[in-house]
């Protein structure tokens, strides 16, 4: 292995070790070694175990349940990371958190996402690596490089291989649309919109409307991500009555509630698909369920950050 590589450090907080793992052995480099834990006061403690001086570090770590912990946790290992004298730290975000409250849209709310893009700053990270935003202009909020990747790529050529007849793409929101456009044109498939209504600050929709010609097709839903299945149940069953023959669903990040797997397993869909930018553990996946990874993706992103190349070129064809 060369000496530019031999500067590359990958760190996993306690989130998703899983997927560290499969990043490194994307990169054939071994995990950092460090450890994080709880005193007994609930202060989390962190401990890098190698020496890091001057090397180019990348922290995994995404900020999904428990978010408060795991955010914190990310916080607190830059900061460790900072204090040893890191060359570049880079918080490897797979998953936001708290980036549905990217805007005030009542009176008297906060914009926590811009929160957490000051809190990541003022710990030390020099910039982010992170998937699929909830709101692009998130990184907006940030006075240091982000780089966003997306999974779109990952996700059509699943459903590229299926060679599936008379599909339609169907954004589960008007808020998503831009980017379900974006899924139809690489599917060559015409795109519909549903339309919907959120209820109060609760995790719950109304469907309004189905807007596009639908009946007699295979559809498939788009969302960035699923929490408690909701939305996107509540928009198959909306599909199927405009006389779909077939509902399929994919998304991003498989935030899943407790009830999320029961509710997807009772829907109208075929198959849900995500990825694992957040962990999906055994008791979490059912028949329905197919979990595809993004390791080689955040893998090869961290390759060409590393050696100063172009991530844009990730996505051009």
């Amino acid at each position: 292995m060369d000496l530019v590589i031999d500067e590359l450090k990958v760190f996993s907080g306690t989130a998703h070790p899983e997927l560290t793992k499969a990043v490194c052995d994307y990169l054939d480099i071994p995990v950092g070694k460090s450890e994080a834990f709880k005193f007994a006061n609930d202060n989390t403690f962190v401990r890098i175990l190698e020496n890091i001086r001057q090397r180019d570090v990348f922290i995994i770590q995404p900020t999904c349940a428990p978010v408060n912990d795991n955010l914190m946790e990310l916080l607190i290992m830059i900061d460790a990371c900072k204090r040893a004298s890191a060359g570049r730290i880079t918080a490897v975000m797979p998953y936001y958190g708290y980036g549905r409250t990217d805007k005030k849209d009542q009176p008297r709310v906060p914009i926590t996402a811009r929160l957490v893009a000051d809190l990541l700053t003022a710990a030390g990270a020099d910039r982010i690596l992170t998937i699929d935003l909830h709101a692009g202009q998130i990184q907006g909020f940030f006075n240091i490089p982000v780089d966003e990747l997306t999974a779109m790529p990952i996700l059509t050529r699943y459903f590229k291989a299926k060679e599936i007849s008379d599909l339609v793409v169907v954004a589960v929101d008007i808020g998503i649309s831009k980017r379900a456009r974006d899924v139809a044109e690489s599917l060559n498939a015409p795109l519909a919109i549903i339309e919907k209504r959120r209820l109060g600050n609760h995790d719950r929709t109304e469907i309004l409307n189905v807007i596009g010609d639908v009946h007699g097709k295979t559809a498939l839903t788009f969302d960035d991500e699923i929490l408690t299945g909701g939305t996107v149940v509540n928009a198959a069953k909306a599909l199927v009555d405009a006389g779909v023959t077939e509902v399929f669903c994919c998304a991003t990040h498989p935030v899943f509630s407790k009830e999320a797997p029961g509710i997807i397993a009772k829907s109208n869909f075929q198959e849900v698909v995500v990825t694992d930018t957040v962990p999906v553990p055994a008791d979490k996946r059912n028949g329905k369920i197919t979990v595809l990874s993004i390791a080689p993706l955040l893998g090869e992103a961290i390759l060409r950050i590393h050696k100063g190349n172009s991530v844009g070129d990730l996505f051009h064809d």
